[in-house]
């Protein structure tokens, strides 16, 4: 988006529901009243709806929403993250795209948000099935000052955001399934990956990426999946605007992700586990060639699942697959 764009919002944003001059518009952008109204003309393509009169100037009287970049910037309210935004409405996977960004200097914010992604990516490289549009799918670029073993303390901060958005805007507690699933009623309606450029003791950035079903429908979903996947239509009887969530999204995050690198993980540790899906249960679980089973007791602080054995004995699992009785 055009920077000229963006202040353009922030003025009509800051005087919602007032008539605002062209004239004092051109004065505050540094242009001719025509360039105002061919702006303005661009906001009314997404959806926007002014009423313009006489000597009195334009009042917004609708705001859209559908997802865009000028729909996504107003009424934002972060500082830094989601200044910049990269809409498309059909890509491959918006990981891609902001890799992509980040590789090329991209600053730490961008995010890059998909109607539609054909190769969406998950966990371990399995398929993200995204080829819809009522769905949320984006990424966004971090640089944080950590160590790289600390990086998968974000995916459990991204987590924690995740199912904060979720029950914010639904009135509905959802679960975290270690290490990357949102769940509500035992059903996936979300996950996250997170993935990493670093050297031996510094992290060039991260990628966070989030996949959301909102308002799918039964039907949207491929057979081999309906009965483990959910929407939050589906799980709540009501349509949801993308656009409310992304933003909500957004704005949680930046004040989590600040107090985390001001603060350490020990809140997050604490508002994770409050979250987490059938906590202090006894769990199956692989790890590598190891098969064994013992009762779940939180995360560390390097974002590894520990688990209690029957003789009292804890492990720490990085990676594995677990399976609930």
């Amino acid at each position: 988006m055009s920077s000229t764009r963006e202040k353009l919002i922030e003025l009509l944003a800051s005087q919602a529901n007032t008539f605002v001059s062209g004239q004092w518009l051109s004065n505050q952008l540094q242009l001719s009243r025509t360039a105002v109204w061919k702006q303005i003309k661009q906001l009314e393509a997404d959806g926007y709806r002014f009423q313009a009169v006489p000597n009195k100037g334009y009042r917004l009287i609708e705001t859209p929403k559908k997802v865009s970049e000028n729909t996504l910037f107003w009424g934002l309210s972060t500082k830094w993250l989601g200044k910049v935004i990269d809409h498309y409405e059909e890509i491959s996977s918006t990981q891609i795209i902001a890799s992509q960004h980040a590789q090329s200097g991209g600053q730490e914010g961008l995010v890059v948000v998909a109607e539609k992604q054909t190769a969406g990516k998950g966990r371990l490289n399995r398929a993200w099935d995204s080829n819809h549009h009522n769905g949320v799918w984006l990424s966004f670029i971090l640089r944080p000052n950590l160590i790289p073993s600390h990086a998968p303390q974000l995916t459990l901060l991204t987590a924690t955001v995740l199912a904060r958005t979720i029950e914010k805007l639904t009135g509905v507690k959802p679960s975290i399934k270690w290490p990357n699933d949102i769940l509500l009623n035992d059903r996936k309606i979300a996950g996250i990956l997170t993935e990493m450029q670093a050297e031996q003791d510094a992290i060039h950035h991260v990628i966070i990426g989030i996949g959301i079903n909102i308002n799918h429908k039964e039907s949207d979903f491929d057979a081999s999946i309906m009965k483990r996947a959910t929407s939050l239509a589906l799980e709540t009887d009501k349509q949801y605007d993308k656009r409310v969530f992304i933003q909500t999204l957004l704005e949680l995050f930046e004040g989590q992700y600040e107090a985390f690198l001001s603060h350490g993980f020990t809140p997050v540790k604490a508002s994770w586990e409050s979250y987490a899906y059938r906590f202090c249960d006894v769990v199956h679980y692989k790890a590598g060639k190891e098969r064994a089973k013992g009762k779940i007791i939180g995360i560390a602080s390097d974002g590894a699942l520990m688990i209690e054995d029957a003789l009292g004995n804890t492990k720490h699992l990085h990676s594995a697959e677990i399976d609930w009785f």
